[in-house]
């Protein structure tokens, strides 16, 4: 068992995980990150820019979205990271939770792109079991210079918001108007566990010379992964409201 405080959890829907990938296997997933950005896989149908900007002349992804990086290079399920995961999923939420999908964020230096307020289940088919969470792993130090992530606790014990998007493509939202607000500051390595319908969003990146990136690893029940996955949802297609 992880020295995990389930109470916070219960009560405010996340918590911050310390020393969550150990510092050789954050080195090894920061160079391959590294190598996704550089373009030195074929990323094609798993890149985009989650800020909705298609502007023409663009040249900076404002934040770049990598899906499913381990169906890209597949060591990254047999690493520690994934396995403790697993783990303390299965600890917060049930023996049959499983990992769904992955993905990477990077914030740019200086482009300042918010991730709206959102809750996760919105981007998902409906399903009758809604047990859901991700870890959100640093992979640079988070900061609200950077772009940390923020959380509103308690709020995955309300309803599911109505969520819109402002543009095609871009990333899904809704309206928070809340003072509960807790800013997501930590280190490589560290990680910080959400429930599916935590409303979250995260800074934009203000800096002058510093990455904002980040592994995220999403797991639900086993029967409700092959129930999305029978309706053909791989979380590869067109960003859109799906909970509706």
């Amino acid at each position: 068992m992880e020295p995990i405080d389930t109470s916070r959890w219960n009560k405010d829907g996340f918590i911050v995980l310390p020393q969550f990938t150990a510092p050789e296997e954050l080195a090894a997933i920061s160079r391959l990150y590294n190598d996704f950005l550089a373009d030195k896989y074929d990323l094609n149908g798993f890149r985009s820019d989650l800020s909705g900007d298609d502007s023409p002349g663009k040249k900076v992804e404002k934040i770049t979205q990598i899906m499913r990086p381990s169906l890209i290079v597949d060591e990254l399920m047999r690493t520690a990271t994934y396995a403790r995961a697993i783990r303390i999923a299965r600890q917060l939420m049930g023996d049959d939770m499983a990992i769904d999908f992955d993905m990477m964020i990077d914030k740019a230096p200086g482009t300042n792109a918010v991730t709206p307020w959102h809750q996760d289940a919105a981007y998902w088919p409906r399903m009758d079991d809604k047990r859901a969470l991700s870890f959100w792993i640093a992979l640079d130090r988070a900061d609200r210079e950077n772009g940390c992530m923020m959380y509103v606790p308690g709020s995955h014990l309300e309803p599911l918001r109505p969520h819109f998007q402002p543009t095609p493509n871009a990333a899904l939202q809704c309206v928070v108007e809340d003072d509960r607000i807790a800013y997501g500051e930590i280190e490589p390595g560290d990680a910080i566990a959400h429930h599916g319908h935590t409303l979250h969003g995260a800074l934009g990146n203000t800096s002058a010379d510093r990455h904002r990136r980040a592994l995220i690893i999403n797991l639900r029940p086993q029967k409700m992964i092959d129930y999305i996955r029978g309706l053909g949802y791989d979380h590869l297609g067109k960003r859109e409201v799906k909970n509706l």
